[in-house]
């Protein structure tokens, strides 16, 4: 029996050989081409120490079956959205296991123009032809590899972004985390007016100063560390494939994801008035506040990216924003990327005159938020309808389009089951009262310790 435990909701990432290895990789490249049938599609790969082999696997696994490869060599997930849909490819896989220890990898997948392929939208049809050992013969002739450095045309697409011209000198802590932003930063460079420090820059498949998450404050040593020794005006993070950047004010706070999707939706909505902008349930006064202050239209979404890329391209939304941070864009066929945000904040700090901690300063004080509080619980389900019963009584909405939102006059808060993991995941904000969003998250986590709540394990 094959070990399918790898396929996720959203990718295929596992422990190194048992979850997966080259074989199944192989695999996953002729299912694949089986189930999308392209006819070219790109490979790229992040800094993991196995990722070349399996690149040559799956790459294997692709010309086998018939399909042309364009080998994009060593790049973030979003080089690989940007190779597929800039070239007009049928598809595109990228190998990296993200934000995981070293002894993990995986696979991203991609159809035409970059839609995601999820376990609704065609995983677990690759999985069940494996899983049948039922793929097709190999092609009487097999595909080409061309190998493709598509990093200028990349580079030159992120630039669009912003007015350089409008720029001025700011210095900039970025740490790669040992994952693979650097090389981006350091392509982008040249072309900026920005002081870069940089932290754990070279990439490096061991990740020996812990692995890429910034959202693990226990990893937020070094980057805070370089704010202070610099007196830098901003630091940036990013993941291992870089897919999300996360902020630190020159203080060295930590800005949560949240505010950060109100800066960019005031970015664009400065740019493309009445553009709208697709937020996820978790958070979202001070989101739709901005935008509808701005003239724009903000459109709901459910959390997850198949959810906001699908709606994104429902509503032509010009940006859409999650406050885990990650980020869509319209002009980056409605995919996520972490090296457009941070150029864009950047953008409108010079812009402003102000720093980054006056630009969200305002916004927090207006909207105090939790941030998300993960708790493991057996049933979601039944804790979604006990919530339902407890707090519905008197709430002005409730909402099902993720888990469970219910608003209040002055707070409101989201419950929902996590899609990853077996979690549940609590966010909690109020209108400018610190004080009342403390007390109703304290009563919340009293009331779902109440249903047998653990806190999970530190990562």
């Amino acid at each position: 029996m094959i070990n399918l435990s790898a396929f996720k909701a959203y990718d295929i990432r596992g422990r190194i050989p048992d979850e997966i290895n080259p074989d199944l990789i192989y695999q996953v490249g002729r299912a694949y081409a089986a189930f999308v049938n392209p006819r070219r599609v790109a490979v790229g790969r992040d800094i993991r120490l196995t990722s070349e082999e399996f690149a040559q696997a799956l790459i294997r696994g692709l010309t086998d079956s018939g399909v042309d490869v364009v080998d994009i060599g060593l790049c973030g997930t979003e080089g690989v959205y940007f190779a597929t849909f800039h070239w007009e490819l049928d598809g595109g896989l990228m190998i990296t296991a993200s934000h995981n220890p070293p002894d993990y990898n995986g696979l991203k997948l991609v159809r035409e123009q970059s839609k995601p392929i999820g376990a609704d939208t065609g995983l677990k049809d690759i999985a069940a032809m494996i899983s049948s050992g039922k793929l097709p013969a190999t092609a009487a002739v097999k595909g080409k590899v061309e190998r493709l450095d598509s990093s200028g045309a990349y580079i030159e697409h992120l630039l669009g972004y912003v007015n350089r011209p409008a720029l001025r000198k700011l210095k900039v802590v970025v740490d790669a985390g040992n994952g693979g932003a650097g090389l981006s930063v350091d392509k982008l460079a040249p072309h900026l007016p920005f002081e870069f420090i940089k932290v754990r820059h070279e990439p490096n498949g061991k990740f020996p100063q812990g692995v890429p998450n910034p959202m693990l404050e226990e990893n937020r040593g070094p980057t805070l560390d370089a704010l202070r020794k610099s007196g830098a005006d901003v630091g940036i993070a990013w993941d291992g494939d870089y897919d999300r950047c996360f902020f630190y004010d020159s203080k060295g706070a930590f800005i949560e994801g949240y505010y950060i999707v109100g800066l960019l939706a005031e970015s664009f909505l400065s740019k493309q008035p009445g553009a709208r902008i697709v937020y996820d349930p978790r958070l979202t006064w001070n989101t739709i506040d901005i935008v509808k202050r701005m003239g724009g239209e903000p459109v709901m979404s459910k959390s997850g990216h198949a959810y906001i890329k699908q709606k994104m391209r429902e509503v032509d939304g010009a940006y859409g924003g999650e406050m885990s941070a990650h980020h869509y864009f319209r002009d980056f066929s409605y995919c996520d990327s972490g090296m457009i945000p941070w150029l864009l904040v950047l953008e409108r700090v010079c812009a402003s005159g102000k720093s980054l901690d006056e630009l969200v300063a305002a916004r927090i004080q207006a909207f105090p938020s939790s941030g998300e509080i993960n708790r493991k619980l057996p049933d979601a389900k039944k804790v979604l309808t006990a919530a339902e019963a407890k707090y519905g009584k008197g709430a002005e909405v409730i909402d099902h389009t993720d888990g469970l939102s219910v608003d209040f006059k002055d707070w409101r808060f989201n419950v929902r089951a996590s899609n990853t993991e077996p979690l549940v995941r609590l966010n909690v904000e109020s209108r400018a009262s610190e004080s009342l969003m403390q007390e109703k998250t304290a009563d919340l986590l009293a009331f779902l310790d109440s249903l047998g709540a653990e806190k999970p394990p530190a990562h």
